[in-house]
């Protein structure tokens, strides 16, 4: 049994101490944005935060989790509207959308502790396979976000579905959910 705080809701998982961090959060929380891709930590496909630390959820097992705060990207950002997510959008660094999720991940962490990351920054901060090679958009994504961050930017993309535009480029969440 193997306690921690996922997505910032505290969670008991009743599985063998050996699972993966991976399978847990898939399988036993339903939080299937952590994807698997290679299960040996090359493509960083389920990369997810532990203790605010970009981390590959296929290389941790939940008795090593145990007690730690996990974020996956479904606790991110309930509604899409983190400055990441919009300037990935923004800047049509998404293709086939299978490697986003940990690349987003991976570039959040790398925001949290630089806010203004250069290009090297953000290659050795990312580690994440893309076969779809988006990786120049994926540069400018992550330098724009840090911008956005620090105010000096605003970005505006297109919403998640069923978010309301003015509500996704807001800097607070929306009070009142747009009408239909």
């Amino acid at each position: 049994m193997s306690r921690m705080t996922v997505n910032g809701r505290p969670v008991e998982y009743l599985m063998d101490e050996d699972t993966p961090l991976l399978w847990a959060l898939r399988d036993a929380s339903n939080l299937t944005g952590t994807k698997y891709g290679c299960g040996n930590g090359d493509c960083g496909a389920c990369m997810v935060h532990v203790d605010g630390v970009a981390l590959r959820a296929c290389l941790i097992t939940i008795a090593e989790a145990e007690g730690r705060f996990v974020t996956t990207i479904e606790g991110l950002s309930r509604d899409r509207s983190h400055p990441l997510q919009q300037a990935m959008v923004a800047e049509q660094a998404i293709q086939c959308g299978f490697c986003t999720p940990g690349i987003v991940m991976a570039a959040a962490a790398l925001l949290a502790d630089n806010p203004a990351p250069d290009e090297a920054a953000i290659k050795a901060a990312i580690p994440n396979i893309c076969r779809c090679g988006v990786y120049p958009r994926l540069i400018r994504a992550v330098e724009r976000a840090g911008r956005v961050a620090r105010r000096q930017e605003r970005v505006t993309a297109a919403p998640a579905p069923g978010v309301e535009a003015a509500d996704a480029a807001r800097e607070e969440p929306a009070l009142t959910p747009p009408e239909a």
